[in-house]
């Protein structure tokens, strides 16, 4: 028989997961990410830090605290630099959740993954598919939730940083 703790944190990473799927496919229909939806993810991301990292009554560390801005920032600096041409706001809000999240060595790890899916899609789209070229647009959170899901059943960890 499984435990009510158990079923709880069961409960939590099953809602989460189905979330991102949600504005995965959102992303993928009207590339846009509903604020509304990452905020959620967001609050809900930062209160399983203290609920559900390790043991009961966690206060996590300043790098746990730091890890959604952390991961969320380069997301942000691309928006900002390209004024939102090479990347939306949308893709920083729910790298900020990630971060909370996953942790910053798997959301990183994450990370990775999804640019490096990204990229091979992106390549293929580009050369077998006539509607794709150098200046289309191609959603990123899909990639940003397929690299956070692989990392998360993985416990991918490809720097090894913090704790």
């Amino acid at each position: 028989m499984l435990g009510p703790i158990f079923i709880i944190i069961y409960l939590y990473y099953a809602f989460m997961f189905s979330l991102l799927l949600v504005i995965a496919v959102y992303d993928l229909k009207h590339k846009i990410v509903p604020d509304v939806l990452a905020f959620i993810f967001g609050i809900l991301a930062f209160i399983g830090m203290f609920l559900f990292r390790g043991q009961i009554d966690h206060l996590p560390s300043l790098l746990e605290f730091l890890s959604g801005p952390l991961i969320a920032l380069p997301f942000a600096l691309f928006w900002l630099v390209s004024r939102g041409r090479w990347m939306g706001l949308g893709d920083a809000k729910l790298a900020l959740g990630l971060g909370w999240f996953l942790g910053i060595s798997v959301a990183i790890s994450g990370a990775v993954v999804a640019f490096w899916s990204g990229a091979l899609v992106g390549i293929y789209l580009i050369l077998f598919h006539r509607n794709y070229g150098m200046k289309s647009e191609i959603p990123f959170v899909p990639y940003l939730v397929f690299g956070a899901f692989i990392a998360f059943i993985f416990d991918l960890n490809l720097f090894q940083i913090g704790l």
